[in-house]
């Protein structure tokens, strides 16, 4: 299993340092993504990585029941070496990090960021709306994923590492918190002018990232956290989120 990365135990830490400490109202492990609503009605998502449950009828295995407990006995699984264990503190910790506030910026991503026509950009992560907007408007397009996708662009994820130093833009997938290779990405990723992590599991805590270079943020807000944990429930993912979330972006530096 992965070395629990220093990014999620700073972020661990940095929600724990809030101080807010409410229950855990319901909790849903589901085949795409993890959610988690608090009382007070506040929620979080986390990708599902699903593949990586282990064998058996039982996937989560610690901290039962985990409706009822409070928010700090959840935060703490977000460095845990098992992906479905850090998707649950994820979730719980993007519950509290991610409320709506005046600098968070609605619309496209790609309108927010500098491109620029002849940037090398590393794609780490599928994002099928994203790659559509970006090809018209730089030289190159990267993209690095593990799963075994019909695409000529798609390279090997663990190539990453290696080209990301090369490119002047990286989009890295918040997924990589989860799994834990964030560190060394982030650090291949240090000389690009803008590096965005984005995805629904992008927890918005600016504090935590701008020390890693890290310009831009694009995560969600969940604004219905019946309906989210519904599709989350029913297997959906992102192209179901629509109704139930705000997908927002926030400025980290640059």
């Amino acid at each position: 299993m992965a070395v629990p990365s220093t990014l999620a135990i700073d972020l661990m830490q940095a929600v724990l340092e809030k101080g807010e400490n409410p229950g855990v109202a319901d909790v849903r492990i589901g085949l795409g993504y993890t959610g988690v609503r608090l009382e007070g009605g506040r929620a979080g998502l986390a990708y599902t990585f699903r593949n990586e449950a282990g064998h058996g009828c039982s996937v989560f295995q610690r901290l039962r029941p985990l409706s009822g407990r409070s928010a700090s006995d959840l935060i703490p699984l977000l460095p845990s070496r098992d992906p479905i264990e850090s998707a649950v503190g994820l979730a719980c910790a993007n519950a509290l990090a991610n409320e709506d506030r005046t600098e968070l910026q609605e619309g496209d991503i790609l309108d927010r960021l500098d491109l620029r026509s002849d940037d090398r950009v590393g794609m780490v992560g599928y994002f099928g709306p994203v790659v559509d907007g970006l090809e018209d408007r730089v030289w190159d397009l990267t993209i690095f994923e593990r799963a075994d996708l019909p695409d000529p662009r798609i390279r090997p994820a663990e190539e990453a590492r290696k080209v990301l130093p090369e490119c002047q833009v990286a989009l890295i997938t918040a997924t990589a918190i989860i799994n834990h290779s964030i560190d060394s990405l982030l650090e291949a990723a240090s000389g690009c002018r803008e590096t965005v992590i984005l995805g629904g599991s992008t927890p918005l805590l600016p504090d935590v990232f701008r020390e890693r270079h890290v310009t831009m943020l694009s995560g969600v807000v969940v604004r219905d956290p019946a309906g989210i944990l519904q599709v989350v429930s029913e297997g959906g993912g992102m192209r179901y989120f629509g109704p139930h979330i705000r997908k927002v972006s926030l400025r980290v530096q640059g």
